[in-house]
């Protein structure tokens, strides 16, 4: 048995995911699926829900929340073409995995949890990992992060009724947003850039998110 399979019992299945469930999709950016390649997915999900982590499914992570699909996470982090400069905030740090990808590739990743219980236990498995870029913070986060505003990027990882106007504030201008918008079961994955205070929407893919509560 080679010494990175005694190491990462996961790891085969982790390259499978990769190849199978995401760039035979149409994910062909290589910085993200190497990233996706080296985040133990695993590791993010309950116990119980372990031997699933590699599977192309959300899984239930506690306070009523999931971690997201895949495939949705690789294609989320794919269309906002994060540079290594870029400062990013993610809304929903959920159990931290899509943070920890966020993290390999961004300069520095600013993370709200609305549930203190996640938000903790994520910043705790983020430091254990090596992820030193990363601030986890709880908070509403449909009213973003504003002390380390303005970002390059956003990820939210919530579904909103429609764009929150403190979110799109706290964007750069040329920044760059991906968020899921609509109510439960009928939401669209959409593309935002913001130029010149101006917002320009894509729509990348069907979805299903958790919602996103303000207040």
């Amino acid at each position: 048995m080679p010494p990175e399979t005694l190491a990462d019992p996961f790891l085969s299945l982790r390259l499978k995911m990769v190849e199978s469930q995401i760039a035979a999709r149409g994910v062909k950016d290589l910085r993200v699926l190497n990233a996706l390649a080296e985040v133990p997915r695993h590791e993010f999900v309950p116990e119980v829900y372990r031997i699933q982590a590699y599977e192309d499914h959300p899984l239930p992570i506690g306070q009523e929340q999931t971690i997201s699909q895949p495939f949705i996470v690789a294609l989320m982090i794919a269309a906002l073409q994060i540079s290594s400069a870029d400062n990013v905030l993610e809304v929903g740090t959920g159990s931290g995995y899509q943070t920890a990808i966020l993290a390999k590739l961004a300069n520095h990743v600013y993370s709200v949890e609305r549930h203190g219980e996640l938000a903790n236990s994520a910043r705790l498995l983020l430091d254990r990992l090596g992820h030193r870029n990363v601030t986890v913070d709880t908070g509403d986060g449909s009213q973003g992060l504003l002390e380390h505003a303005p970002y390059d990027v956003v990820v939210v990882s919530a579904a909103a009724q429609q764009i929150p106007k403190a979110l799109v504030d706290e964007l750069k201008d040329g920044g760059r947003m991906v968020i899921p918008i609509g109510p439960a079961g009928v939401q669209q994955l959409q593309l935002i850039h913001k130029t010149r205070g101006r917002v320009n929407v894509q729509t990348l893919d069907n979805c299903r998110f958790v919602p996103l509560i303000s207040g």
